[in-house]
């Protein structure tokens, strides 16, 4: 039988995509397996939904390291030796280096809280509603070391109502992101992303 397609998932706080992505995965609507939590708050909500699904954890604390390189060699050792397909980033707070964006380039993925390249950076949410667009939504796309510059992979549009609130949009957005990323991480798995420069391709119906 082939190995199971295996990811990692890197987090820094709640986790609430990170339990999202588990559920699929023990509902068997993922398609790959979860092997390993990388965090780097060990007090993180997230480490204790990692532990309560029997997902090991790989925390460190980056103010132990030199630099970001150093920790992220270590991390990328781990990761070999797991045999880590992709990189699935999940409210990960931390700049990634080339150390790990070139090792993993193509198959690490992040998800943004707009329509990129439309409202890029923090806040994304906050900047749409300030704005004053109509339609919002989220984004899955590659990490290249910018910010929120990687090629898009797949996106979901959230409308903007009269009546909404800002937090009326935000919990819109959640439930975006919980039905795309987990989405977009099964056509990893299933062979069925093409990538060509900025040009992402996805087969459907296979």
């Amino acid at each position: 039988m082939p190995s199971p397609y295996r990811i990692a998932v890197f987090a820094s706080g709640q986790g609430s995509n990170f339990q999202n992505l588990v559920d699929w995965a023990n509902d068997g609507k993922l398609g790959a397996e979860i092997a390993l939590l990388v965090c780097n708050k060990a007090q993180a909500p997230v480490v204790e939904r990692a532990r309560k699904a029997g997902i090991d954890c790989l925390l460190f604390d980056p103010k132990a390291y030199a630099s970001r390189g150093e920790y992220e060699t270590e991390i990328a050792a781990e990761l070999a030796n797991r045999g880590i397909d992709l990189i699935v980033l999940a409210g990960y707070m931390l700049l990634l280096t080339p150390v790990l964006v070139d090792l993993y380039a193509g198959r690490m993925i992040n998800i943004h809280p707009s329509l990129l390249p439309s409202f890029p950076g923090v806040n994304a949410i906050g900047q749409a509603w300030n704005y004053g667009v109509k339609v919002t939504g989220v984004t899955v796309h590659l990490v290249d070391g910018g910010m929120d510059s990687g090629a898009v992979i797949a996106q979901q549009v959230v409308h903007i109502d009269e009546d909404d609130s800002i937090q009326s949009l935000e919990d819109k957005i959640h439930t975006a992101e919980s039905e795309l990323y987990p989405k977009v991480v099964s056509w990893f798995a299933k062979g069925r992303v093409h990538i060509s420069g900025r040009k992402i391709t996805v087969e459907h119906g296979i």
